[in-house]
């Protein structure tokens, strides 16, 4: 039992010691998934979602998601190498596609591989809206959110397997109560509201790419109350959620505009 407790006590700390600086916060995040480990995954994913979906190629649209791509990683590299993080982007294979799809979505995988779904170019409507969406979509993979919720997931699986042990010793029935305890608490208190610091700090990051990009961030605010109004008000509870409310996101968004501008500014993009 004692040896139990303390292996498992050595492993949270040694997770919790595994951290690494945000380029754009400034602060230390959890994550202990290198990109080493993460990136090739990532590819043959990519590359196995194209063959098994339409790509889109040749046409005004599909020409628009690489121009924007294209300008969205450049404000990156210029954002970084200013800052002092030259090679941050060492091993990122940078690709953008356009997919036939109904769905309202976009992504970018570790690495740089972006898709954009068909369905969501009524929403973006032009190349501002475009870059939103883009600019949040590569903040997620420069910050390795993806790396970072699987080394919380990781905390959560320990957190349990140390309820099992502290519970060991009561019945059957009481160590069920006391994981389902668990679970509801840390998704609750844990997964979702990192979840939704997440998102935030994608729009955040996501406004200065766009702004240095060359594209008013003040377009964001337009292209988000279009994504609540497609939405139909049909979210659940924001405590309840991944994401943060159609409000919070748009006043949080324009909170940060003007230091998207004050950065896009230091590289001589003015608004």
């Amino acid at each position: 039992m004692r040896k139990s407790v303390f292996l498992l006590s050595a492993g949270l700390a040694g997770l919790i010691l595994a951290c690494s600086t945000n380029p754009f916060t400034g602060n230390k995040d959890l994550n202990f998934v290198s990109n080493d480990q993460i990136f090739p995954t990532a590819f043959a994913q990519y590359d196995q979602f194209l063959k098994e979906n339409k790509v889109i190629k040749g046409t005004p649209d599909a020409q628009r998601v690489v121009t924007v791509g294209q300008k969205i990683r450049a404000a990156a590299e210029k954002y970084l190498n200013a800052n002092g993080y030259q090679g941050y982007l060492e091993g990122y294979q940078w690709e953008y596609n356009l997919v036939q799809d109904p769905a309202v979505n976009a992504w970018c995988m570790p690495g740089g591989k972006i898709v954009v779904y068909t369905g969501i170019l009524p929403i973006t409507k032009d190349e501002a809206g475009l870059a939103t969406v883009m600019g949040h979509e590569v903040a997620h993979a420069l910050v390795n959110h993806g790396a970072q919720r699987m080394s919380a997931g990781q905390l959560q699986q320990l957190g349990a397997v140390g309820v099992g042990v502290a519970t060991s010793g009561q019945s059957t029935q009481a160590q069920q109560l006391w994981m389902q305890a668990y679970g509801v608490a840390s998704e609750i208190g844990g997964t979702l509201p990192f979840s939704r610091k997440h998102e935030n700090e994608a729009d955040e990051i996501g406004l200065t790419l766009m702004a240095i990009a060359g594209y008013n961030p003040d377009r964001a605010v337009d292209f988000w109350k279009r994504m609540e109004a497609n939405s139909g008000g049909g979210a659940p509870p924001e405590f309840l959620s991944t994401h943060p409310s159609g409000a919070t996101r748009v006043a949080n968004i324009q909170k940060n505009i003007p230091n998207a501008k004050a950065q896009a500014a230091k590289f001589g993009v003015k608004f």
